[in-house]
């Protein structure tokens, strides 16, 4: 009782937080419509206020400044209480609208519409983002229901929707440029409007939602001391919990029409009150929503202070700045969360090896499927080649256009079965630390760490040598994969679900860095897009000796196959047989960084080959490592290889990222990956 009464007096009165969360928006409004790029500042705007005529002032205050303005408002708020009633009924600390993916869905679902050319009109466009929101939520809820609840299980759900849903709107942009022309731009979270109608319509329905929260504050506080214990005091938890996440979708729906999926602002909202003391919901929700739109608000601005437009940057969306503040955060928060993994709980699982005869036609077979994709993908593209023209030309004879099409294709077809047999080989390499199967380089954050190392030495150093590039990808890549170990260790132990979750933190922090980079730099944004999207276009022979150095520590993996395979069962027992632990998996992680990173200076940043190939590969052939690796190194070429002759021909001329393909297909295996291990 009395530690109660002690951190109730170090509570600070909620009305003072409210009077300074209130003046900090002020100013942070004041400030921001007084930037841009037409030279009218504050000054001119409260001239303008103060009944003097500047016709320039006034266009620019009511075409762009004030409609930008209002958009951060709107968007900040629906997030901050958004973000608040999730966390609230769902007792989880790192849940919001974007870490569950509730934010992916509503933006699919807009550029599918936006795919289709229908006119849905402005609010009817808020309805689609509002059912694709539901929809991305009901897949989270059937992803973890039937198994263990626990927040990490919930997370990972979130994330698995989020990056399935990204991907998949990546390939509807892909398929016809003109009718979601624009929406990658605002896809990264951008305030740019084209007048005031969209922030006032959402803005409308926004105030509508925010004043209906008040009804749920009293029952989520209750549920947040436990289904149970609310039950017991009258609280429907069975009804209250839909109608509080109906209505955080609502919001989050709204304020991804007015600015896109703006990443973050509700769980640093949300987590920034809850940090300051504010125990009740009824002062939560609207303090988190003052925080949201400051957040918002004042993220835009600095990216207007740093990268100013007036002298000639590109935009730098509002997203990526929220992300760089959020992703540290939700790094930070992933460390103390329980996930319910830590001894155990998400362990790879140990497979018997199957007989060396059914191995050794497993790996015939393997061979035989990658010759077969090797010989369709030279045939396959713009241009066709048939059977008998690639005969000929295989045997030195053959047309001219033939042979320009076997002589082009097939640098970057084995560029990519080597990318994709670098990729699995680390998959397994990470796998076997950190014990998830649902751990690899993409995940956890190794490959966007290598593409913030390569594009630092682009935006530094332009001028250095082309061996440069993968060394600096691979510093890249290892210094992140250290830092995620060194954070997710907590007790001595290493758990593997928070390994993940800080992964993907440090994932969405990459991210954005390279994009911030990209924008201050000036590079070639379409060409960057490309490459971090994963990319074999126009690649030749000379970059394969950028591979020679991943595929030894490959080999090497293979060399040193016992001591992986004492990884497996934990610490106590690698420990009985005399394995220096720590060291052997500090060595194992950066071989894998090496091979991820080397990789992605190669292909640039493709995904989700090293989660599917190694899990097939341990099917197929078991657990033990001198096994794996070949099967996995075989599956991770088919798959790339496949992804490179699906890319170039299916939209032929228009070619598909080969990280995009890839994605399509493992977003929806990781889905059921993780709804096997949630039912199991």
């Amino acid at each position: 009782m009395l530690k109660a009464k002690r951190a109730a007096l170090r509570r600070p009165p909620v009305a003072l937080v409210g009077g300074a969360a209130a003046c900090a928006l002020l100013a942070v409004t004041v400030v921001h419509l007084g930037l841009g790029a037409s030279g009218v500042g504050i000054a001119d705007i409260a001239s303008l206020l103060a009944g003097n005529d500047d016709p320039h002032a006034e266009a620019m205050l009511w075409g762009a400044r004030l409609p930008r303005t209002l958009a951060g408002l709107v968007a900040g708020v629906a997030l901050g209480v958004a973000g608040t009633l999730i966390q609230g009924v769902t007792r989880n600390p790192l849940a919001a609208p974007d870490t569950l993916g509730i934010n992916a869905g509503a933006y699919l679902a807009v550029v599918a519409v936006a795919l289709t050319g229908i006119d849905v009109g402005l609010l009817g466009g808020g309805g689609v983002a509002f059912l694709g929101g539901l929809a991305a939520m009901a897949v989270v809820y059937l992803l973890t229901v039937g198994g263990l609840l626990t927040p990490g299980r919930v997370l990972l759900a979130g994330a698995t929707v989020t990056l399935a849903g990204m991907a998949v709107a990546d390939f509807l942009q892909i398929l016809d440029e003109n009718s979601t022309r624009g929406l990658y731009f605002w896809g990264q979270g951008s305030l740019l409007q084209t007048g005031l109608d969209r922030p006032l319509a959402f803005g409308a329905v926004v105030v509508g939602a925010v004043l209906l929260t008040p009804l749920l504050a009293r029952p989520i506080d209750l549920i947040s001391l436990g289904d149970e214990t609310a039950e017991s005091l009258g609280v429907r938890v069975s009804r209250v919990r839909p109608a509080a996440l109906l209505l955080a979708v609502m919001l989050s729906a709204a304020a991804v029409s007015v600015a896109g999926p703006v990443a973050f602002v509700g769980l640093v909202a949300a987590v920034a009150v809850r940090t300051i003391g504010i125990a009740r919901h009824a002062a939560r929700l609207p303090l988190a929503g003052l925080l949201g739109a400051a957040l918002v608000l004042a993220a835009d601005a600095g990216a207007q202070l740093v990268l100013p437009p007036s002298a000639g940057y590109g935009e730098l969306p509002v997203g990526v700045v929220t992300a760089l503040i959020g992703g540290p955060v939700f790094v930070l928060l992933a460390r103390r969360i329980i996930t319910g993994d830590a001894d155990v709980g998400a362990a790879v699982t140990t497979i018997r090896p199957v007989a060396r005869r059914s191995y050794l036609l497993a790996i015939g077979a393997g061979v035989a499927v990658l010759a077969t994709v090797i010989a369709v993908g030279l045939r396959v593209g713009d241009v066709d080649v048939s059977w008998a023209q690639l005969g000929a030309v295989l045997s030195g004879a053959g047309d001219q256009i033939a042979q320009q099409m076997v002589a082009y294709r097939l640098p970057r077809i084995l560029v990519a079965a080597l990318a994709g047999t670098c990729l699995a080989v680390a998959g397994v390499a990470v796998q076997a630390v950190v014990r998830n199967p649902l751990a690899e380089p993409n995940l956890i954050g190794v490959t966007q760490g290598a593409a913030v190392g390569a594009v630092l030495m682009i935006a530094v150093i332009p001028s250095a040598p082309a061996a440069a590039l993968p060394l600096a990808a691979a510093l890249g890549g290892i210094v992140v994969i250290a830092l995620v170990m060194l954070l997710a260790k907590a007790g001595g132990g290493l758990d593997p679900t928070r390994v993940v979750l800080i992964g993907l933190g440090c994932a969405y922090t990459g991210s954005a860095l390279v994009h911030l980079m990209v924008v201050g730099a000036q590079m070639d944004l379409s060409a960057a897009l490309t490459w971090l999207s994963g990319s074999t276009y126009a690649r030749d022979f000379s970059v394969l000796g950028w591979l020679v150095a991943p595929i030894l520590v490959g080999i090497a993996l293979v060399l040193t196959a016992r001591p992986v395979d004492l990884l497996a069962y934990g610490n106590d027992v690698p420990r009985a047989f005399g394995l220096a632990l720590g060291r052997t998996r500090m060595l194992v992680l950066g071989g894998a960084a090496v091979l991820a990173s080397g990789t992605a200076a190669v292909v640039g940043t493709v995904g989700f080959v090293g989660l599917v190939a190694p899990h097939l590969a341990r099917r197929i052939v078991g657990s033990a490592t001198a096994r794996l690796v070949p099967m996995a190194a075989l599956l991770g070429a088919i798959l790339v290889v496949s992804a490179d002759g699906i890319g170039r021909a299916l939209l032929a001329p228009l070619e598909i990222p080969v990280g995009v393909v890839t994605a399509l297909v493992g977003a929806p295996y990781l889905i059921w990956l993780l709804r096997r291990r949630s039912a199991a």
